[in-house]
């Protein structure tokens, strides 16, 4: 006898309708998606009833995790992989030599395969139980490989790629004797030694002008590289779509989590190929209350990440990658509310890019610009870097430095990768650094997430500082084997990636040394410099001074003029005073990247008294 179908048989037992079958099943028809699935996102059924039936259906009992404990023994010989691989949870070992084996999934061949490889196991009995029974069992039981895998799995794999050695010895070394060259060289030649410090100073200030300007030339040019336009989007067949994986990583978020839930609610995407996970730390039970208190669709999980250091960002990205079964993978922020069509762009710019293309970036911009100083010049300064360097560095060909959400990737290139280095607090740009490293390219895409714009000083700083102290750290990192970066990117890719990684925290940190001292001789008319400033450097240092705020300030007008913010323009005048900031939050890097290198400054959200415009689909 024929077994029946799954919808039948919900229908058959009351848990269905025939009109919810019937608009399942049309569903299913347009997606391809499996039924079960479909039947979950449209919240027809509840997930234990959904898989009480197949357990009936596929002839096996069904089990509860939360109530039938896994012995120990077993799971140590159980591998986390494994565990994760097949969705399979060994519970025990009877007399007889049967193995019980919850699975979410229809048993495979290679399941058993695998059961018979690490249990020496030929005979198993499966046991159907939920998917949610089987992450919560693997997050219960699997808790220290679960965290040693997300906090050291990059470490253990290539330890030169990790932040987690700060300096090594050969950097302390070359630290120490360029300390020890400058000092000699102010104790026996005083004046030459400060000429050449200043000749070497504005003259990276030079190079890193020009840089940038032919960048955000080249950016302007290209109109963005990868555009996706309204029409390809309405081409894409839903039953082509693939399954996208969200990842939210939320600490102390509980004011802002409600909003959260709406704005991925409003993601133009089928809710049956979307899962998202919200990364919640196990210390905040606040912010899970108000996440379960915001009644979250079916297709949301909770995912709580093991209490234990660091405790960063990238290292609950790294516990959600491990649990992701998306084929792409996108990260958002807990108060980003991204354009609803930007899952469907992002898949658009990668089939239109190369092979090799591991990422696509959406722009970041805000909408509370309006605010006051503080949120306008940050507007200014997103606007710039997302659709102009960006851009360029995508037309170019040169590592681009991800933003820390709206990345979208693919996810077994990501976990190639190794994933997120948990002990770099600007884990996005380094990932970036990285991805070209092995030949990978990143995208950018013609999308835009709209965040909360900083409204208080002390909170930029705070955040300001941590990316800072970010790019040092991936600076560090990939400075170690020089020679050997330069081989594998080249010397063209090499120098774009130490102007700019390298180069934005050193160009804070030297700008107000640079400054005071030109300022001092400049409107003093003190003699007492003026043998440390001959005419040649005179000359670059005001180049430098004119020139470089005039480009920085006309970049920041454009981007102002091209998002049509053209109130915003007048203040790209006062960029230098900005600018001031920057140098606050670089020292302040600086010295915590001596003292507290991985400590991740929470920045604070929910501040804003402008409420976030709710974005509609493209109809």
């Amino acid at each position: 006898m024929e077994r029946p179908k799954l919808g039948e048989f919900l229908v058959a037992r009351g848990l269905l309708s025939e009109e919810q079958l019937s608009r399942a099943l049309e569903l299913q028809q347009r997606s391809g998606e499996r039924l079960g699935r479909i039947l979950l996102a449209l919240g027809y059924v509840r997930r234990q009833e959904l898989y009480q039936a197949l357990s009936q259906l596929w002839g096996f009992p069904f089990v509860l995790l939360t109530e039938e404990r896994p012995d120990p023994k077993l799971l140590r010989r159980w591998p986390l992989e494994e565990a994760l691989r097949h969705r399979a949870i060994p519970l025990r070992l009877r007399q007889d030599g049967t193995l019980l084996v919850a699975v979410s999934d229809a048993p495979s061949p290679t399941l058993e395969s695998a059961l018979k490889a690490h249990l020496g196991v030929v005979n198993p009995l499966y046991l159907v139980t939920t998917e949610w029974d089987v992450d919560w069992a693997i997050r219960e039981f699997y808790r220290k490989p679960l965290l040693d895998q997300s906090v050291y799995a990059l470490y253990y794999r290539s330890p030169e790629e990790s932040a987690y050695t700060v300096f090594t010895p050969g950097q302390y070394l070359a630290l120490a004797a360029g300390l020890l060259g400058t000092l000699l060289g102010l104790y026996l030649w005083p004046r030459e030694t400060l000429i050449l410090l200043n000749l070497l100073v504005n003259a990276f200030f030079f190079a890193s002008v020009a840089f940038k300007f032919a960048v955000s030339l080249a950016g302007a040019l290209a109109e963005r590289h990868t555009p996706v336009t309204e029409e390809e989007v309405r081409a894409l067949k839903e039953e082509e779509l693939p399954t996208y994986t969200v990842l939210v990583p939320v600490y102390r978020e509980a004011n802002v989590v409600g909003l959260l839930m709406r704005n991925l609610a409003g993601l133009d995407y089928p809710k049956e190929k979307l899962e998202i996970l919200v990364l919640i730390e196990e210390d905040d039970p606040e912010t899970l209350e108000a996440a379960k208190a915001a009644r979250p669709p079916a297709n949301v999980q909770f995912v709580i990440i093991p209490n234990g250091q660091p405790k960063t960002k990238p290292k609950a990205c790294n516990v959600g990658l491990l649990f992701a079964r998306g084929e792409y993978l996108v990260i958002y922020d807990a108060e980003d509310q991204p354009e609803p069509d930007q899952l469907k762009k992002a898949l658009v710019a990668f089939r239109k890019g190369p092979e090799h293309r591991v990422c696509v970036q959406a722009a970041l911009n805000y909408f509370n610009w309006k605010e006051n100083f503080l949120t306008r010049m940050f507007t200014l300064e997103y606007s710039y870097w997302f659709d102009y360097l960006l851009p360029g560095l995508d037309r170019l060909g040169l590592p681009i430095p991800l933003g820390g959400t709206s990345n979208h990737f693919k996810t077994e290139k990501l976990r190639e990768l190794g994933g997120w280095d948990p002990f770099n607090v600007t884990e996005d740009a380094d990932l970036g650094i990285r991805a070209a490293m092995r030949g990978y390219t990143v995208g950018v895409v013609n999308s835009t997430t709209y965040e909360e714009a900083n409204n208080h000083v002390g909170n930029w700083i705070r955040q300001r500082s941590r990316w800072i102290k970010g790019y040092m750290q991936t600076a560090l990192v990939h400075s170690r084997k020089p020679l050997r970066l330069v081989k594998q990117v080249g010397i063209r890719q090499f120098l774009a990636f130490f102007l700019l990684i390298a180069g934005t925290p050193l160009t804070f940190l030297l700008s107000p040394l640079l400054w005071g001292l030109f300022l001092l001789w400049l409107l003093t008319g003190t003699q007492a410099l003026e043998p440390y400033f001959p005419p040649f450097v005179l000359y670059l240092s005001l180049f430098n001074l004119l020139l470089g705020n005039a480009l920085a300030i006309y970049l920041n007008m454009l981007a102002a003029f091209k998002r049509r913010l053209y109130a915003l323009a007048p203040f790209a005048l006062l960029n230098p005073v900005y600018w001031i900031l920057h140098s606050v939050a670089a020292y302040k890097a600086l010295f915590q990247l001596f003292t507290k290198p991985f400590y991740w400054e929470k920045t604070l959200h929910g501040l804003s008294k402008q409420e976030a415009p709710h974005l509609e689909p493209t109809p």
